[in-house]
């Protein structure tokens, strides 16, 4: 298991640098949208979690410790990989500059070692490239889920992103949805991952008539600014169990090695007789929907 030291070590870092000549002002005015899509009648419901104590935003970790141990065998060993895309609300004139958030190498590795994925996407990364997140979006390899608009944290204190406050949380999730809705992505799924990782039991209020089901990890890859894949390679390694949801980044500058990490641990993980799975089907089997 990972420690909470590095695991806050490594989302430090992320928020920092994602925080980096970034601007504190007041956030543009968000749009109106809707909460969370609701499944279309001809596809299948999206798995969610029951809401918590008192109506609370439901909040997912990891899928069931237990499984077989043939890959590819049904109800074998899941492992879900997850990778935010992330861009703040303030870095388009670092991407106007040259500075890449998106990563196509690494979801062409994904493509062809024939892995699903969920990308937890912010509305601002959907803008900035949408071209890449309507072509994820259409994919049924993949999985677009919600990762705010803004990726200002929803706490006080959370590795120095700025703030969003609480009469603007649920606007700031629905927007991303419109961003999703407009660069053409057809059913983004009603998952929400904080910025930074952070909430409170007053994020979870804020956000419980949304619909959404939160979405954690148990398995911090410590792909963020590093330089060594063997050793971001190692530590997912040495952290996934049956169930873990792993968290990675699809952004080039912030998680320049997270590409070469995909490639050396999906055989690895297959060889131990892993399946990969999206989201939904880890939430899926901790329903006994599996």
């Amino acid at each position: 298991m990972i420690s909470l030291v590095r695991r806050a070590a490594a989302l430090c870092v992320l928020g920092a640098a994602l925080t980096a000549c970034a601007t504190t002002g007041t956030e543009v005015a968000p749009r109106p949208a809707p909460s969370a899509p609701a499944p279309s009648p001809s596809r299948t419901p999206t798995p969610t979690l029951a809401p918590g104590p008192a109506g609370l935003t439901p909040v997912f970790e990891h899928g069931p410790r237990t499984g077989g141990t043939k890959a590819g065998a049904e109800g074998g060993k899941l492992v879900a990989l997850t990778f935010d895309a992330d861009m703040t609300a303030d870095q388009g004139p670092r991407a106007a500059s040259g500075e890449r958030f998106d990563n196509p190498g690494l979801i062409a590795a994904l493509r062809e070692l024939k892995v699903p994925a969920t990308v937890f996407m912010t509305g601002r990364w959907a803008e900035e490239y949408p071209d890449e997140a309507r072509s994820i979006g259409r994919d049924p390899r993949f999985e677009i889920a919600n990762h705010s608009y803004s990726h200002y944290a929803y706490t006080d204190d959370c590795y120095g992103l700025p703030t969003v406050s609480g009469d603007r949380m649920r606007s700031d999730l629905e927007r991303a949805y419109t961003a999703f809705e407009k660069a053409g992505v057809p059913h983004p799924m009603p998952y929400f991952r904080f910025p930074g990782g952070c909430y409170d039991k007053a994020a979870l209020e804020e956000l419980s008539a949304t619909g959404v089901t939160a979405v954690q990890w148990d398995v911090v890859s410590g792909d963020a600014f590093a330089t060594d894949a063997d050793a971001v390679t190692r530590q997912v390694l040495d952290g996934v169990r049956p169930g873990s949801v792993v968290v990675m980044h699809c952004t080039r500058s912030a998680a320049p090695v997270t590409e070469e990490v995909v490639r050396a641990v999906v055989p690895q993980l297959r060889r131990q007789g892993y399946r990969f799975a999206k989201v939904s089907e880890l939430i899926g089997a901790a329903n006994g929907h599996a």
